[in-house]
């Protein structure tokens, strides 16, 4: 299965440089929460999609 990540740094309004990476629903769930306790964002159904439509799948490096 083909991990996904997340990239906060394609947020710059965030001023953020966290990446999450590994299964989709996992990264969905994690940035969600981090989306929560790092940028005081509702955990909703909107916000979840939004992280899922931004989803890219991971770079192997190697």
């Amino acid at each position: 299965m083909m991990r996904k990540v997340v990239d906060c740094r394609e947020y710059p309004e965030e001023h953020c440089t966290l990446t999450i990476a590994g299964e989709e629903d996992e990264v969905v769930a994690a940035a969600a929460l981090h989306a929560q306790d790092r940028h005081q964002k509702p955990d909703t159904p909107e916000l979840r999609e939004e992280i899922r439509s931004g989803l890219k799948d991971e770079v192997a490096v190697g």
